[in-house]
């Protein structure tokens, strides 16, 4: 039976009592004389509910008093196997993007112990579990994914047909459970499990749940000879038949009309907004976006339609107003969704400063949104622009162009408020579908960086010869942007002042798409080419193995692997420290829309979300986990003309529309349909501090 907790917002006591029963097994047996002990985890630590001992028949009884927020979990250890450490959540409570639930009845056991450890990795430390919202109680509710703590047997999302013999999460996660089962009886082997279980230059783990929480966070630890000696156990099958390449827990996550995914945001609540290319089982466009919650539930009436959605593409950003803008290649328009799912936009989409196929979308501290205007394969090169609508309002739009903008791709938001803009650099109205469509263009690219002034910086265009094709962009908490070539399958690292850093190759075939970095500065990159995911040392080498360098490859080489991944478009990571991936291709030849989104379970450092706009790890210290920057103040207006290097001009009390043209050889008439969307219907009324396109 599943208990609600009741509580008023400002309710500072505790829940009445309420008991908890259970069941203590390892190895398929009860567990008798076990001590239970009942934690509540939260942003203010840890604390102990209640504790009792299990009888002959491993049961136990703990009455307590329910705290409004965090997690309950409890542990069980056995004085005769001291090694021997078993975890089931037990509760989610208040402050997540879930429903709070609390369990009356748990069975505590290996398989409960590998889904508490994986899903609260980025949570558990030497006190035990506790943390910030809503991240905390996110984590906790995807146990319930991975096993169901009411029963002890694998969840609905691992052995439901988005996963169970699909891939291979079941089987590791039965292989990981028979490893814990090592320690119920036998010391030699569990022994052998912990040191196996030891990251490079740390202590050994004390006990089962820590080395399953070492696991997490570092699953490439001993693959094979951990798949060896689970071998020698049998309690939990299917299980892995091969050894792994890395200990991870991967969940594909459907929903209807949720196909070809092409990018990911997250609110801050934590749920998950992404925008989906085609309708099922064609090309066609699709008029969707899909909102999952963090357990891969979808939410809000999703798929959502409406708001001039028309293919959504690689576009997806949360403002800090809670609001979501998406990009509608097809529509040559972006969409507004308000938090609750609601269309803001109209239905075309807003295609104010003349949008031609936008990709990418970004929102700065000051809620300007950027959007990298593309205008797609079939132009020619060096056209494209990047259009702002300040503070998310498209009727002031603002076009800039200069500074090398060619096809401009993906747009990012450094911590000085700059925008990061990659240039493809393709065009070719000509070759588009054609035998030799694979050679569009010239496979080169660069980089322009904008200021929030609206002007390209004086550096750009930043031009590398590792570029061949740049697709995303992600920026450190140092500023510093990492980009992904398609082509050559390299990552280029710019310094805040746009200095080629480094240069870190992945293997030939990955054709990295998409690249994000998390809480602890490393960064993940996304394959099409070759379906996985890989990770690098970023600049805080401190949270790398012992003997990283920037650029370490902390994956496989043959990156992070599950069949549940397709060719990716897009990685992001969530409050909770899950990686999520966009299956946006399932087959190459010919082309097919990928099925869902994966989840990773526990394998980053948590970030911030929205991103404001950096990662940051959030921090159970504050009373505001996940505080943004203060907003930088608009740049004055009214004291400069012509924008020196854009082509744009800033209207100043007392100017005209015919003043400003003739001041610059053109026509009122020219200027105005150049800028008619930023102006309006009325040619005769200009206002102060917009921005007109010259040339």
């Amino acid at each position: 039976m599943v208990l609600a907790i009741a509580h008023t917002p400002t309710a500072a006591a505790d829940a009445a009592p309420g008991p908890l029963s259970g069941t203590v097994t390892g190895a398929g047996k009860p567990i008798r004389g076990a001590q239970v002990t009942l934690f509540a985890g939260s942003r203010s630590g840890v604390r102990e509910l209640g504790r009792a001992r299990t009888d002959a028949t491993g049961a136990f009884r703990i009455s307590y008093a329910a705290p409004a927020a965090g997690t309950l979990y409890v542990e069980a250890t056995s004085a005769d196997a001291r090694r021997l450490r078993l975890r089931s959540v037990v509760a989610v409570g208040e402050g997540g993007a879930v429903r709070a639930r609390t369990l009356s009845r748990v069975q505590v056991n290996e398989l409960t112990t590998v889904a508490t450890a994986y899903a609260l990795a980025q949570f558990s430390g030497r006190r035990g579990i506790d943390g910030p919202s809503p991240g905390l109680q996110n984590a906790a509710a995807t146990t319930f994914n991975l096993v169901d703590p009411a029963t002890g047997r694998p969840g609905g999302a691992v052995t439901g047909t988005d996963n169970g013999t699909g891939n291979e999460t079941l089987a590791t996660l039965d292989t990981l459970a028979n490893l814990v089962s090592l320690c119920v009886a036998d010391t030699g082997r569990c022994e052998s499990l912990l040191r196996l279980a030891t990251p490079p230059g740390t202590a050994a783990p004390q006990d089962t749940a820590q080395a399953l929480t070492n696991l997490a966070r570092n699953p490439t630890l001993a693959p094979a000879q951990l798949y060896a000696l689970a071998r020698t156990a049998h309690h939990y099958a299917p299980s892995l038949t091969t050894p792994p390449a890395a200990w991870i827990l991967a969940l594909r996550h459907t929903d209807t009309d949720l196909y070809a995914p092409g990018r990911i945001a997250f609110d801050a609540k934590g749920n998950v907004w992404a925008s989906d290319n085609w309708l099922p089982g064609t090309q066609n466009p699709t008029p969707y976006i899909s909102v999952l919650d963090p357990t891969g539930r979808p939410i809000l009436g999703s798929p959502i339609q409406g708001g001039g959605m028309k293919g959504g593409d690689w576009g997806a950003a949360v403002a800090p107003d809670g609001s979501v803008w998406m990009s509608s290649y097809g529509g040559n328009s972006v969409a507004h969704y308000s938090a609750a799912g609601t269309p803001l936009s109209p239905p075309k989409g807003w295609r104010n400063g003349g949008l031609i196929h936008p990709q990418g979308v970004a929102v700065d501290q000051r809620g300007n949104v950027w959007i990298a205007n593309n205008y797609g394969l079939e132009t020619a090169p060096g056209q494209g622009n990047v259009v702002v609508y300040p503070h998310g309002d498209p009727t002031k739009a603002i076009t800039v162009t200069g500074g090398g903008l060619n096809h401009p791709f993906a747009v990012q938001i450094d911590g000085q408020g700059r925008a990061w803009v990659s240039n493809a650099g393709l065009g070719g109205a000509q070759l588009v579908n054609t035998r030799l469509a694979p050679l569009v263009g010239k496979f080169g690219g660069s980089v322009t960086v904008i200021g929030p002034d609206f002007r390209p910086t004086a550096n750009s265009p930043i031009e590398s010869g590792s570029f061949t094709w740049p697709l995303g962009i992600a920026i450190d908490s140092a500023d510093n942007a990492w980009l992904n070539s398609y082509v050559n399958s390299q990552i280029t690292r710019l310094s805040p002042d746009g200095a080629v850093a480094g240069v870190y190759r992945l293997p030939e075939k990955t054709l990295p798409w998409s690249v994000a970095v998390d809480g602890s500065d490393r960064v993940w990159v996304a394959g099409f080419g070759t379906p996985g995911v890989w990770t690098l040392c970023g600049v805080d080498t401190t949270v790398c193995p012992p003997g990283s360098t920037t650029g370490t490859l902390l994956s496989p080489r043959q990156g992070f692997r599950n069949k549940a991944l397709q060719h990716l478009t897009a990685v992001q990571i969530d409050q909770s420290g899950n990686v999520w991936l966009a299956n946006n291709w399932s087959r190459l030849v010919p082309p097919t829309g990928g099925t869902g989104l994966v989840e990773l379970i526990g394998l980053a450092t948590p970030v911030c979300t929205p991103l404001t706009p950096l990662p940051v790890r959030p921090s159970a210290a504050s009373p505001v986990p996940c505080a943004g920057r203060k907003p930088a103040a608009d740049p004055p207006t009214g004291q400069r003309t012509e924008q020196a290097g854009t082509g744009l001009y800033t209207v100043r009390p007392g100017d005209t529309l015919a003043g400003i043209g003739r001041a610059h050889g053109q026509s009122w008439q020219t200027l105005y349909r150049r800028n008619e969307d930023v102006i309006g219907a009325d040619p005769d009324r200009i206002t102060p501090g917009q921005h007109l396109v010259l040339h």
